[in-house]
C-alpha cells in the first residue's frame, strides 16, 4: 500500500503506512527509555567499578538519547500530511532530523578519537572490577537487540533517520565492545592497560564513516540531487507503456524523506480532448506511483504532438 501524502491520518488512519509509523515510533520509544536506563547503569558502574572507560561511555549513550529525541520529533513532524504551509509534505523535517543524527555520531567519533589518543599519549590506565565488566556486557547485548530491530523498521519505513539511530545504536554496541576489551584486558594483563584506548580509535574511524555517510545522504537530497539514473529510466518506461502517451521526457525528481516527487512531461496527440489527456495523465501517474514503491507524487505536464516538430 502506499503512503498518501494528502489522505493519510497520523492519528487516527488504520493504513499499513500508519502503523508502520506508529512501530517507528514505539521502537525509537523504546532505544530512548534503554538509553536512559544504560546511562544511569554506566554512570554508576563506572565510578563503583574504577573505570574511566565506562564512564565516557555514558557520555557515548547520552548522545544517543538525545538522537532518538530528535528521531521522535522528526517522524512525527516528517510524516505528516501536507498542508498549506507545507504543500509537498514535511517530508524534508526528517531529512533535517536525519543530518542532525549524522552530525551526533560524527561530533560523539571525533569525541571517542580524540579521548583515545590523549589516553594513550598519557599511558593511562586502571585495574576495573568485575561490576565494570558485567555492565559493558550488558551494555553491548541491548544496544545489539536495539540496532537489528531499529534497522528492520527504518527498512520497512524507508526512513533514513530511523536507519541513521540504528547506526547510532551500533555505534555505542561498538563503543562498549572497546570498553569491554580494554577491561578485561586491563584487569587480568596489566602490560595490556592500553588495549581499550586503541580499540576505541578504531570504533571511533568506523562511527565516523557512518556519519560521513549519513551526512552526505542528508545535504545531497537537501540540495534536490537528481534520483538514481535506473530510476528516472524506469519512470520513462512505464509511462511510455501507457496507451496515448507518445513519448515521455524531461523527468525530473527530488527526494523528501522517504518518498520521490516526480515531474514529468507526456506527448499526445493534438487531436485529442482535454478531458482524454487529463485521463492519460491519471493513467500515467497511477502506474508509476503502483510500480515504483518509493514515488510518493507525481506532476504531468501535457504537450500536444506538434511540440515535438
Amino acid at each position: 500500500m502506499k503512503l498518501d501524502l494528502e489522505n493519510m491520518s497520523y492519528l487516527d488512519s488504520e493504513t499499513e503506512d500508519t502503523k508502520l509509523l506508529n512501530l517507528g515510533l514505539r521502537v525509537t520509544w523504546i532505544g530512548l527509555l534503554a538509553n536512559f536506563l544504560l546511562i544511569i547503569l554506566k554512570f554508576w558502574g563506572g565510578i563503583a567499578g574504577k573505570s574511566q572507560a565506562l564512564v565516557a561511555d555514558a557520555v557515548h549513550s547520552i548522545s544517543d538519547f538525545f538522537s532518538d529525541i530528535v528521531v521522535i520529533v522528526g517522524l512525527k513532524v516528517g510524516r505528516k500530511s501536507a498542508d498549506d504551509d507545507h504543500p509537498y509534505g514535511h517530508g524534508r523535517i526528517e531529512t533535517i532530523a536525519s543530518l542532525a543524527v549524522g552530525l551526533i555520531l560524527l561530533i560523539v567519533a571525533a569525541s571517542i578519537l580524540y579521548d583515545a589518543t590523549q589516553a594513550i599519549y598519557e599511558h593511562r590506565g586502571s585495574t576495573p572490577t568485575v561490576l565494570a565488566l558485567i555492565i559493558a556486557a550488558v551494555s553491548i547485548i541491548t544496544k545489539e537487540a536495539l540496532y537489528w530491530y531499529t534497522i528492520k523498521v527504518g527498512h520497512q519505513l524507508r526512513s533514513s533517520v530511523l536507519i541513521g539511530n540504528a547506526w547510532h545504536h551500533r555505534s555505542d554496541a561498538l563503543s562498549s565492545i572497546a570498553v569491554l576489551v580494554g577491561l578485561v584486558a586491563a584487569r587480568y594483563n596489566p602490560d595490556w592497560y592500553l588495549a581499550d584506548a586503541f580499540a576505541a580509535g578504531l570504533v571511533s574511524l568506523f562511527i565516523g564513516r557512518v556519519s560521513y555517510k549519513l551526512v552526505r545522504s542528508a545535504l545531497y537530497e537537501l540540495a534536490d540531487t537528481a534520483p538514481d539514473s535506473e530510476i528516472m529510466e524506469q519512470i520513462a518506461s512505464i509511462s511510455g507503456q501507457i496507451p496515448g502517451v507518445l513519448q515521455a521526457h524531461d523527468i525530473k525528481g527530488r527526494q523528501s524523506g522517504p518518498l520521490l516527487l516526480i515531474d514529468l512531461h507526456i506527448v499526445v496527440k493534438s487531436t485529442i480532448s482535454v478531458h482524454e489527456g487529463h485521463e492519460i495523465a491519471e493513467a500515467v501517474k497511477s502506474a508509476v506511483i503502483d510500480k515504483i514503491e518509493i514515488v510518493g507524487e507525481v506532476l504531468i505536464h501535457v504537450e500536444p504532438e506538434s511540440e515535438l516538430l
